[in-house]
């Protein structure tokens, strides 16, 4: 990280990840280009992030190949004029994680993939879930993303005063 002064700790990098309303997963294609698309994860602990997709497609095509990824989440991203000096600047709060990606073979471990990402966005219909697994368990593929370790936070934020807030300082 090239401003250490900006860099958070896991744990903060971790709640960013959490409160992300999607997280872009970065693959390598079975070609070597890349391929980065913003979806909707969930955790089962700190290391484990699952995500749903079709059961064909890039993702997994790239998974196939290369099954290293690169999970990136920004909350609280605000353009700024810096309030001391004048500076366009931005805002934000990011964390970075690196992992490797494997299909989900289990229908078990699906099932439990699929309850953690509704819980995640779609906590009020929770009691329509059984019936939405019963239909489209069978043509929906689940990845499960293991952290290999823990992720980086970094941000740029200012206080009250107008100084920007380093060193995991926080309000």
């Amino acid at each position: 990280m090239r401003k250490v002064s900006r860099e958070m700790d896991s744990n903060w990098a971790l709640e960013i990840m959490r409160k992300a309303p999607y997280i872009t997963v970065s693959f390598t294609r079975p070609d070597g280009t890349a391929y980065g698309v913003p979806l909707s994860l969930a955790s089962n602990g700190d290391d484990i992030w699952y995500f749903h997709c079709a059961p064909e497609g890039d993702k997994l095509d790239a998974i196939a190949v290369n099954p290293e990824v690169c999970l990136s989440a920004v909350t609280k991203c605000q353009p700024t004029v810096g309030p001391k000096d004048g500076t366009f600047t931005l805002q934000y709060r990011s964390a970075i994680a690196f992992g490797k990606a494997e299909v989900v073979t289990d229908n078990e471990e699906k099932i439990l993939a699929l309850r953690l990402i509704s819980q995640r966005f779609l906590p009020k219909h929770m009691d329509a879930f059984e019936e939405a697994v019963k239909r489209s368990l069978h043509r929906t593929a689940v990845v499960k993303v293991t952290l290999s370790t823990p992720p980086t936070g970094k941000r740029k934020q200012y206080d009250k005063n107008g100084d920007e807030m380093k060193y995991g300082r926080m309000e």
